[in-house]
């Protein structure tokens, strides 16, 4: 018998479900520490959250752009929430280079066939010199063990990973410039674990065995190639070579005879 993928609304669904447990608000907490520093420096006038994750203020309270908006891909994803819009993520009714920062939640890891198209609109709507910041889960690592552990507690309905160098891989196909790639929460996905670690425990984990993090952020930023018009270039005047005298630009009055 085949086995049946969720439809993309009901994975958010379970998903949504999966963050309120306390495994998932750990990851949350610390997810947007990691996004607040990501956000950072990043200025200008609009931020683009595309795709919720969690509450739809968990991650735009921390943009440093004067506006900051979330577009769902489905209106009820939060009965009572407060979206921006809602709408198909690989269709976005927003204008070309008219968005300073774009932000992907885990949108690629429940997007399926359509990761490919959410990445050209992404591109497409920022900025000259525009950031986009992903977030993602790892399919190796700890988490990769996921299916040979029983009630791991692990985000469902994502069948479809995507690896941060697969991303950096397509990104670079787009012509974008990779600026970091962090790998963060070091927790094993064990029944019974609530999800708290020390801070030092997760400063290990990114020194001495990053592949093992059960997500990653990834930075990039659209390149932008600017046409330089090139001048010619002024011709010299001619210059006195040896004795020869340049010509005088007086005009010599010449006095005809008229009995000649």
């Amino acid at each position: 018998m085949a086995k049946l993928i969720p439809e993309p609304e009901q994975s958010q669904r379970t998903a949504t479900d999966w963050l309120k447990t306390p495994f998932g608000q750990a990851l949350l907490a610390h997810e947007a520490r990691v996004v607040e520093e990501a956000f950072d420096g990043k200025f200008g006038e609009q931020l683009l959250q595309l795709g919720l994750w969690g509450e739809p203020n968990a991650f735009t309270r921390f943009a440093r752009t004067q506006r900051a908006c979330c577009i769902a891909d489905w209106p009820d994803r939060v009965p009572g929430a407060a979206l921006g819009a809602f709408g198909q993520l690989h269709r976005l009714p927003i204008a070309t280079e008219s968005v300073d920062v774009v932000f992907l939640p885990h949108t690629l890891d429940y997007s399926d066939d359509r990761s490919h198209a959410i990445l050209r609109e992404a591109d497409r709507v920022l900025t000259p010199h525009g950031h986009l910041v992903v977030l993602g889960f790892k399919p190796g690592g700890l988490w990769g063990l996921r299916r040979l552990v029983p009630g791991a507690g692990l985000p469902p309905g994502a069948p479809h990973l995507m690896s941060d160098r697969r991303l950096s891989d397509w990104l670079l196909l787009l012509d974008m410039r990779i600026h970091s790639v962090t790998r963060y929460f070091f927790r094993w996905p064990l029944p019974g674990n609530k999800g708290q670690s020390s801070p030092e425990w997760e400063n290990r984990g990114r020194r001495f065995w990053p592949e093992l993090a059960a997500c990653y952020m990834l930075s990039a930023q659209k390149r932008v190639v600017t046409m330089t018009p090139v001048k010619q270039p002024w011709r010299a005047r001619a210059k006195v070579v040896g004795s020869i005298v340049e010509p005088t630009t007086r005009v010599s009055r010449i006095r005809f005879d008229r009995n000649r």
